[in-house]
């Protein structure tokens, strides 16, 4: 299906004698800026995964060890003759 231009031109005039053009310009920066703040958020979402990545090798966890005992931790008595 395809439109010819006096089509499109026609489409386009009933959308602007419905809404106007101060609205149509609005909704045109809205979704711009909307455009915009995704991207920036993409690039920044790669920068800090690709950080985290990088600090995550060299992070150590607390409570992990660090090296492997073959023996069980042992308790100590207490003296209850104190």
């Amino acid at each position: 299906m395809h439109f010819s231009v006096m089509q499109l031109a026609l489409i386009l005039g009933i959308i602007i004698l419905l809404f106007g053009t101060k609205k149509l310009r609005n909704v045109g920066g809205d979704i711009g800026g909307a455009i915009r703040s995704f991207r920036s958020a993409m690039k920044e979402g790669q920068g800090e995964s690709e950080e985290a990545h990088d600090e995550s090798q060299d992070k150590v966890i607390e409570g992990e060890a660090t090296k492997a005992t073959s023996e069980p931790y042992k308790f100590k008595k207490k003296d209850s003759a104190k």
